[in-house]
């Protein structure tokens, strides 16, 4: 049965895939859960479409996305906190707080999933964080500086 894939199923396919696989498969598990779509040809045609729609969308959400970062690349975000007297912070900075300060400093909307952020700041300081592109083909990493101050 030929199948266009709506998510990453391990083993089978990735999200926009168009693949045969076995009927009792497909009817008894990808079916059910909603990961996959039966690949008729009309519906072949609309995927298409919407798929050429999305990418173009991308393109401009990630082109945005590049002015704005290029314009506080020079400055940065302003985070204040609580700390004890050891300057390490009660609560610490996930990737809310961050997305918040960007947009309330900047205007900024960056998704969170961009955001790497390998572990919760709890410290006072200057860190780097690195912002990575929707379009993973690319995989340009671009930073800002955070500033977490008392």
């Amino acid at each position: 049965m030929k199948v266009i894939f709506l998510q990453n199923v391990p083993k089978a396919g990735k999200r926009h895939d168009i693949k045969e696989v076995n009927d009792g498969y497909a009817i008894n598990f990808l079916l059910p859960k909603k990961l996959v779509k039966i690949a008729t040809n009309s519906f072949i045609s609309e995927f298409k479409k919407n798929q050429e729609k999305s990418l173009k969308e991308t393109e401009e959400r990630q082109k945005k996305l590049i002015e704005n970062l290029e314009k506080i690349r020079g400055e940065g975000v302003v985070i204040k906190s609580k700390t004890n007297e050891l300057g390490h912070l009660f609560s610490g900075i996930h990737k809310k707080e961050i997305l918040e300060a960007l947009k309330k400093q900047f205007q900024i909307e960056i998704k969170e999933e961009n955001i790497i952020l390998e572990k919760i700041i709890k410290e006072v300081g200057e860190f780097e964080i690195p912002i990575l592109l929707d379009d993973k083909k690319y995989l340009k990493k671009y930073f800002f500086k955070l500033k977490i101050i008392n």
